[in-house]
């Protein structure tokens, strides 16, 4: 099928995080609960519409392990976004994001979108992170302002104490629903 324009965007976070879960949900409208860990890259493709053109969308899914650290920097041309991913349920995912933003500013275009994704949020009840990340942004603890790294506010909101977006809570599988 033919394309009016191509976006290529590269997902990017530790090991385990969910990062081919979101490729596969993206890609394939579908969860899989266990997934080999990635050697070097994965990619998918969707076809989207918007205003009456085709437009392609590259999804790159990147090794976290340290050691494909240096193969996964390549990846990072010619990308319009990265999706900055994290398990919401492991702080220590969160805390290596400053290292990844870093690779991400080192290794792609200046222009480059970033969106960070708290994952796995249907396992809400082992949340050890969100609450306190959240409040550490609110206090300025950590630098995530518009100023300081080119952030753009997305469409979502942060959820409320009871878990969903709208405040409702909602119980579904999957890790991209």
């Amino acid at each position: 099928m033919s394309y009016a324009y191509l976006f290529k965007y590269i997902i990017i976070g530790d090991t385990g995080v969910g990062k081919s879960c979101l490729l596969l949900q993206f890609t394939d409208k579908r969860f899989q609960p266990v997934h080999d860990l990635t050697i070097g890259v994965e990619f998918g493709a969707r076809m989207i519409t918007i205003d009456s053109k085709p437009i392609k969308l590259q999804i790159w899914d990147t090794a976290g392990q340290e050691s494909f650290r240096s193969i996964t920097r390549s990846y990072y041309r010619g990308a319009a976004g990265a999706l900055l991913v994290y398990d919401i349920t492991r702080r220590e995912t969160f805390n290596h994001l400053a290292s990844w933003l870093e690779d991400a500013r080192q290794h792609a275009n200046a222009n480059m979108t970033i969106m960070l994704i708290g994952n796995k949020c249907d396992l809400a009840h082992r949340r050890a992170t969100a609450a306190t990340i959240y409040k550490k942004i609110q206090d300025g603890v950590f630098d995530v302002s518009n100023e300081s790294y080119g952030i753009k506010v997305g469409y979502g909101g942060i959820p409320g104490p009871s878990g969903g977006r709208d405040g409702a809570t909602s119980q579904s599988g999957g890790c991209c629903s």
